[in-house]
């Protein structure tokens, strides 16, 4: 089985996935960046498609911005431009080729954290 990279959005501060925000994942060599897939998520905070699926996936550096200035002006939130956080980046590496990597983005206005996921 090839390996495939999913990811899911969760806001931290409100405690209902992330849904509507769009994300961007650009595959990295060097100093270049080729933009690969944009998606948005779902109601669920997660994208319908894994965001690199099995029959594109490559071993290699990748980074996947995620656009929470956006989602967060859409929302309830009541504060002032610029916001702290607007666009997120997340750079990482893929080594195992069977491997499902999951990339997760705990959200709040003011902070965020990542991790791999299973």
């Amino acid at each position: 089985m090839a390996g495939y990279l999913t990811t899911h959005v969760l806001d931290t501060a409100t405690g209902v996935p992330a849904a509507g925000m769009k994300i961007v994942l650009y595959r990295l060599e060097g100093e270049d960046r080729t933009k690969l897939a944009e998606r948005v998520t779902n109601e669920d905070g997660r994208t319908d498609t894994p965001i690199l699926p099995q029959d594109a996936f490559q071993t290699g550096e990748y980074e996947l911005v995620f656009f929470a200035g956006d989602y967060l002006r859409a929302g309830s939130l009541d504060a002032s431009e610029p916001l702290f956080l607007d666009q997120i980046p997340i750079r990482f590496g893929m080594s195992d080729t069977e491997a499902h990597y999951h990339v997760p983005l705990l959200l709040s206005p003011y902070g965020y954290s990542t991790y791999r996921g299973s």
